[in-house]
């Protein structure tokens, strides 16, 4: 795989995202409590990744390599979903695309710590002009819709950021010596495992006989793509880059959450978003620009 598909991949991660964040909303907690939908979540993308680990070559996993993807799937399933999810159900779609911008500067940070990755002059201006447009455009931008407690989930989102981000930086070493779809299945199953005790008793009051066809169509979507594909193609992505240029695709996420929201008119375009959108879109492109990218780590 070339870097250049690499970054594909990552680009069709974010952009499943960026729907992710209004087709999520549409569900819960209308539907499904938010901790109820992580269980299905989980439960569905481990089924699928253990189906998918049957077509590839067997691999076999070092004992000390259990307890490392046992710590990514707290970082990488567990509380990275469970903040997720209940901030999303608190706040608005854009608000927490928004907030997921935070990511690469976490992970830029915990590069430079754990990974001793040099943090060059033009990767850090790209990913604060990205930053700055993206809050630009949640701060000027008219949202989709109020939110309740936005701040606590604004906040929650928050943290399921830095989890995200700590994520990337623990699976950088596993990518190199296991095929994805082999570290995937453990890493959901050990994830199954962390939240069922959360969403259990919600996933119970869920009356699946009373739903309409959409929301159904919406849960899949967001089992399939949100979680088993995104998941895949961001473990192969970050084979090839860096943990850091991986993140800056969370940019974005606003975006694409913009976009979809005038697709379904629930949102209405201006020039605070138009020039926000440029902005983010000139952050990844410096971040992810082929010197940045010289040496992979």
């Amino acid at each position: 795989m070339n870097r250049n598909f690499a970054l594909l991949l990552a680009t069709i991660t974010a952009i499943i995202y960026g729907v992710s964040f209004t087709v999520a909303k549409e569900v819960m907690p209308a539907y499904i409590k938010p901790f109820g939908f992580i269980l299905l979540r989980v439960v569905g993308a481990t089924i699928l990744f253990w189906i998918a680990g049957f077509f590839i070559k067997r691999e076999k996993i070092t004992p000390k390599d259990y307890l490392h993807i046992f710590v990514a799937a707290i970082f990488g399933v567990a509380l990275n979903m469970l903040t997720f999810f209940k901030g999303l159900s608190l706040t608005t779609p854009i608000s927490g695309a928004v907030m997921m911008v935070t990511t690469p500067i976490l992970v830029l940070t915990f590069a430079s710590i754990f990974l001793n990755e040099k943090a060059t002059a033009k990767k850090i201006i790209g990913i604060f002009i990205g930053l700055i447009g993206a809050v630009f455009l949640i701060v000027y931008g008219k949202k989709i819709g109020g939110g309740n407690d936005e701040l606590i989930g604004n906040f929650l989102v928050f943290i399921n950021a830095a989890s995200y981000a700590l994520y990337l930086i623990l699976v950088k070493s596993l990518t190199k010596k296991y095929h994805p779809l082999v570290f995937a299945k453990w890493l959901y199953l050990f994830g199954l495992i962390m939240v069922i005790p959360f969403g259990f008793e919600e996933l119970k009051e869920v009356k699946f006989n009373e739903m309409p066809r959409l929301i159904y169509l919406r849960i899949l979507f967001i089992i399939v793509l949100t979680t088993f594909i995104t998941y895949l193609f961001n473990l192969l992505a970050i084979k090839k880059l860096k943990p850091t240029t991986v993140s800056i695709f969370i940019y974005l996420q606003p975006v694409i959450a913009t976009i979809y929201a005038l697709v379904v008119k629930s949102d209405s375009l201006n020039s605070v978003k138009i020039i926000a959108t440029l902005l983010i879109f000139v952050g990844v492109y410096l971040v992810s620009s082929k010197n940045n990218e010289a040496k992979t780590q």
